[in-house]
């Protein structure tokens, strides 16, 4: 790197590492031609998942390899990308230490490292407990799923122990719970199965909790009824047992289960909860982030987004696409200008898959609780279409 160069690296190839870094090529480009800017990727993987879809893989609707892109064909070829995990952040020396052994030092740094399934964080869930967060979790769901004959499906949602800080994608419980329903109907085994839906006591403290906000607090109970999904408020998981198939609740509640399909805890990446500058409870990392400019606080050239943030946002894609153009433009502001001039307002948009076919739009910012607009079978082709083409465009910065 020449000492003119100014490098930028971006450390995550998920969503929002790799749109950032495509749209930092384009917005910089002058600056990029000229050899005055670089834009370096590091990630611990040549491949790219689109983790949201998932939990398709966990009702059979998707094959596990129509999630994977190389990551290198998702990015423009002016970025110098390097599979190299980082180990560290040494953020007094601006450089980051990976697992190579090799040091990076930067003039900018955007960590989109994501979050982590911490299912060991609750006794007994490991053992017990399945999700679709990740493909092998997803595909070992769907097993259990396509063979379940009767008995009792119990769904747990679990948040972080930071205050304000939600769970991984809030509205996924709710759309697993409807695309179960629908699944084991089209089975012609739902008359059998027992669907029971629970959220935690916490969860009433989150203002952008999605079942407790009043437009889907007003809507939700009732589709529940109508397809015979049974609820619980006030079940905060503390422990299961795994061989009487039972799961326990802070509050004294038990439920027995067949088969448990649980939102686990998360964290965040062990680079970053090392880093020393986390103030998250229960050692779960969350970066402190400025609500509006998307800094750490404490750094002033470095940028957080996605699922590492502290902030009271859900945690994900959604959330990605807004913050991304503003970690784009506060760097080139910073560059061109010597200060930053976009803000973040909280803005989080998505499209619920609400069963097997239909499709939710909402969104919701900082100031405005989460606003629906009614599911329909073409909101549901407007997701299939994000998820079988638009999301890579979005990757590559086209969209």
């Amino acid at each position: 790197m020449a000492s003119k160069t100014k490098r930028i690296i971006v450390v995550g190839g998920g969503i929002g590492g790799t749109m950032t870094a495509n749209n930092l090529v384009a917005k910089l480009y002058p600056e990029i031609l000229n050899g005055e800017i670089e834009i370096m990727m590091l990630s611990n993987s040549p491949n790219h998942v689109y983790k949201p879809a998932n939990m398709y893989v966990a009702f059979n609707a998707y094959h596990p390899h129509e999630l994977v892109r190389k990551q290198r064909s998702l990015l423009r070829p002016e970025i110098i990308f390097h599979v190299d995990g980082v180990e560290s952040f040494e953020f007094k020396q601006n450089r980051v230490l990976c697992e190579s052994g090799k040091r990076y030092d930067y003039e900018y740094l955007v960590i989109s490292t994501g979050c982590v399934p911490a299912p060991e964080r609750i006794e007994g869930l490991k053992e017990a407990g399945d999700h679709f967060y990740q493909t092998k979790a997803a595909q070992q769901l769907a097993q259990k799923l396509r063979t379940i004959e009767e008995g009792r499906i119990f769904i747990t949602v679990n948040f972080p122990k930071t205050p304000n800080v939600p769970h991984q994608c809030g509205i996924a419980p709710i759309e697993t719970t409807l695309m179960l329903d629908e699944y084991l109907r089209k089975r012609n085994v739902r008359d059998r199965v027992e669907i029971i839906y629970s959220y935690p006591t916490v969860s009433q403290l989150l203002r952008n909790c999605l079942f407790l906000q009043k437009p889907t607090c007003d809507v939700l109970p009732t589709i529940f009824d109508s397809k015979g999904i049974k609820y619980q408020r006030g079940f905060t998981l503390d422990k299961v047992d795994p061989g009487a198939k039972i799961a326990y609740s802070e509050e004294g509640k038990s439920q027995e289960f067949d088969i448990l399909m649980a939102t686990p805890p998360i964290r965040a990446v062990d680079a970053v909860i090392n880093s020393g500058k986390s103030e998250a409870q229960n050692n779960e990392g969350w970066l402190p982030t400025d609500f509006e400019t998307l800094k750490m606080y404490g750094s002033d050239n470095v940028y957080v987004m996605g699922d590492t943030v502290d902030l009271p946002v859900s945690k994900a894609g959604g959330t990605c696409h807004n913050q991304s153009p503003v970690v784009v433009e506060n760097i080139a502001s910073e560059i061109r200008r010597g200060y930053t001039s976009a803000i973040y307002d909280g803005k989080v948009q998505a499209i619920a898959q609400m069963g097997l076919e239909a499709g939710m739009p909402l969104w919701y910012d900082y100031k405005s609780d989460v606003q629906v607009a009614p599911p329909t079978k073409l909101g549901g082709l407007m997701r299939k279409t994000f998820n079988r083409g638009i999301y890579w465009a979005v990757a590559r910065g086209i969209v």
